[in-house]
């Protein structure tokens, strides 16, 4: 089995490195998705479904696979999306991941379920950053996320908006999983066999949410499941007035992230949001919904010359990303794509994946025949 970081190729090397290092309530938590998974698979599976079709004798001995998005310069056209929990996946967590991104001069995306402060983060890394933002029933809670991701500097505020209520997420029913960790009879094993994960847990740095434990105890003190967090925390009653108004306190590059219509999207420029992620939150809510790369062109034709489309879920080799960006998409994101990688390595093996990610891209282009990124189109597509 790969125990090496510097051998694993690809995203599913990661991913069996991480299943081996983690307890499996942990591993599941980040492999599982809702219901059935059709979703989760679907969001790779799309892209399989397209061919590229390359030109030659293009002369690309250098190619450029830098974009703006969000009023961001990166360096390559895919980003770390936000995720919650990092450092239960491995010591390093946020800022590892932080620490990575900026190395390769991308986006580094924090969610509200950040295990390191926002101003920790703010001071680790001058790279971009992004803060996902859930919107909460407490509104003191929410007036203090936006003000401490000001005082962090961060670039973008991306408000989700596809977790409403939780998604069936049952691999973590069986498996027990909670934030933080709790043992059953069902799961104790698992812990057991995994000492090195276990021992760092219960000695190292304290597990909580940072920016949450003052205003809940849920997910810090009190065991509870994300998909708990999100149906008795998070406020059902938001509404595009809300999105509005977040809009409006935040002075710097706003998005929705979890936009998947056409009509949403077109919503979405009418309250002045610069970017939308099209997400389905990696299949972890709805089950049967469509996959991001499904909707990417029908969007971006919408609304594709007035805000920033982002595919966002399902990414696993630089073919997909360059299959995004030729269907419209400004830049592509992704959370499991790095978390096996933080799993199995840490910062180490986040490096990694955006390393091989960057080389594939890079190799990708120059055997589309292409110099830069603007020359991507759906001319180069073929639907099957």
């Amino acid at each position: 089995m790969m125990s090496n970081p510097d051998r694993c190729r690809n995203v599913d090397d990661f991913r069996l490195l991480a299943k081996r290092r983690l307890p499996a309530p942990v591993f599941h938590y980040i492999d599982g998705a809702a219901d059935d998974e059709v979703t989760y698979r679907r969001n790779t599976e799309s892209f399989e479904a397209c061919d590229l079709v390359p030109n030659v004798l293009a002369g690309v001995e250098n190619v450029d696979m830098s974009v703006e998005v969000m009023g961001c310069k990166l360096d390559m056209p895919v980003f770390c999306s936000p995720t919650a929990l990092q450092r239960l996946f491995h010591a390093d967590g946020e800022r590892g991941v932080g620490r990575a991104a900026e190395k390769f001069g991308t986006l580094f995306g924090v969610s509200s379920l950040s295990t390191v402060s926002l101003a920790e983060i703010g001071a680790l890394t001058k790279g971009p950053k992004l803060f996902q933002f859930y919107f909460h029933k407490d509104r003191g809670l929410n007036q203090a996320l936006i003000a401490k991701a000001t005082a962090a500097q961060f670039d973008v505020l991306a408000l989700t908006v596809d977790t409403i209520t939780g998604g069936n997420r049952e691999r973590d029913l069986k498996t027990g999983f909670s934030s933080p960790p709790r043992f059953t009879p069902s799961n104790v094993l698992s812990f057991a066999l995994h000492p090195g994960w276990s021992l760092g847990m219960a000695f190292g740095e304290k597990f909580e949410l940072v920016e949450l434990k003052d205003f809940y105890s849920e997910g810090s003190r009190e065991p509870i499941s994300i998909s708990g967090y999100f149906s008795s925390v998070l406020d059902q009653s938001m509404s595009w007035r809300d999105a509005e108004n977040i809009r409006a306190q935040w002075s710097g590059a706003f998005c929705l992230k979890g936009v998947m219509s056409v009509e949403d999207a077109k919503k979405a420029v009418d309250i002045g949001a610069d970017a939308i992620m099209v997400s389905n939150h990696g299949g972890r809510q709805l089950d049967g919904s469509r996959a991001p790369f499904d909707q990417i062109a029908e969007i971006t034709d919408a609304v594709g010359d007035r805000i920033d489309v982002i595919l966002d879920g399902g990414v696993r080799r630089g073919t997909h990303v360059l299959k995004a960006l030729a269907a419209g998409a400004k830049a592509c994101s992704g959370g499991r794509l790095y978390l096996y990688a933080l799993a199995g390595a840490g910062q180490k093996g986040v490096e990694k994946t955006l390393s091989n990610l960057r080389d594939e891209i890079e190799r990708d282009m120059k055997l589309m025949g292409v110099t830069d990124l603007a020359a991507l189109n759906r001319d180069m597509l073929r639907y099957r």
